[in-house]
């Protein structure tokens, strides 16, 4: 296995950080940023989904408003306060980041802005949320778009990758990027065709690079202070992984199967399924690309 320092897998839950977590509590990290975890911690989630609210006026914006959790709603509206809530926005469709943007929309009357509709039955092993069926914008915002309100202005950058419809959101007035579950401190995100697309991830990673952003705001984990730097590592690391997958097909493994225990021999077994799945995304990339074919579940370099 590679020594690398991020992980293609979430973390299992003996490595999460020391408890107490400030679950339902709004925590201010920047003036116009609050952040409110929810209580659904676990091997894809981390400490739990943070939700931000956005704004420190008589305005604000909710992003990633979280799972369906009536505990986690009335947090989110206390944090709110007595400000009018403008927008509620979905970086993507997992049930951990969309299911209470209706609920919160019916309680306050605002519109459910930001990625697009997006519902895929599963097909395979999973290590991150199902889709939410439930999710029903008012407004989708395309790349470069922008909503605002009161002292503060949010603007789309489209990140597709983890998923096709994935969204990060820019905070125009203090340099700081909501990235969802693009970029994490804690964990790679999960790539997982068929609607996790490596090729698009990787392109979105280096659209982050080349941005300025300051501070980086995932929906799990901690904030990411040297976006740039991480950011390069995490690109590093998915080109060793594919540069590792092409070693073991040359030494004649040809199933992924086979790749995972050598690819994977520090993570858990019952990761290992999933895991399947983003050396799958990472085969597909490199077959679109002309440089391995396959026969049925088998795998070949291609020669050149």
């Amino acid at each position: 296995m590679l020594d690398i320092p991020y992980r293609d897998l979430h973390i299992p839950a003996m490595n999460f950080p020391s408890q107490p977590w400030p679950v339902g509590m709004a925590e201010q990290p920047e003036p116009l940023v609050r952040r409110v975890l929810a209580a659904n911690p676990s091997a894809f989630t981390f400490t739990g989904t943070q939700s931000y609210v956005v704004g420190n006026g008589s305005e604000v914006a909710v992003i990633d408003p979280g799972p369906l959790e009536e505990d986690h709603l009335a947090a989110l509206l206390a944090a709110i306060g007595d400000a009018r809530l403008t927008a509620i926005c979905c970086t993507h469709t997992h049930r951990d980041h969309s299911p209470a943007a209706a609920p919160l929309a019916e309680r306050t009357g605002a519109a459910v802005i930001g990625c697009a509709p997006l519902t895929l039955a599963d097909d395979g092993p999973r290590s991150d949320a199902a889709f939410d069926a439930s999710y029903r914008p008012d407004r989708i915002l395309g790349d470069g778009e922008s909503i605002s309100g009161l002292g503060w202005t949010l603007t789309a950058v489209a990140t597709p990758g983890h998923t096709s419809n994935h969204l990060c959101f820019a905070l125009e007035e203090s340099g700081a990027l909501f990235t969802g579950d693009h970029v994490m401190g804690w964990s790679t995100s999960v790539v997982a065709p068929p609607d996790g697309d490596m090729a698009a991830y990787m392109q979105s990673l280096q659209k982050l690079h080349d941005r300025a952003d300051r501070i980086y705001y995932p929906a799990h984990g901690p904030a990411v202070e040297k976006p740039r730097q991480l950011v390069r590592g995490m690109i590093g690391h998915r080109r060793q992984r594919e540069k590792q997958i092409l070693n073991l097909l040359g030494e004649g493994l040809a199933e992924i199967e086979a790749m995972v225990p050598r690819m994977y021999a520090g993570v858990d077994r019952q990761l290992w399924p999933a895991a399947g799945r983003s050396v799958l995304a990472h085969l597909i990339d490199l077959e679109s690309r002309g440089v391995v074919s396959r026969e049925g579940e088998r795998w070949q370099p291609l020669p050149g």
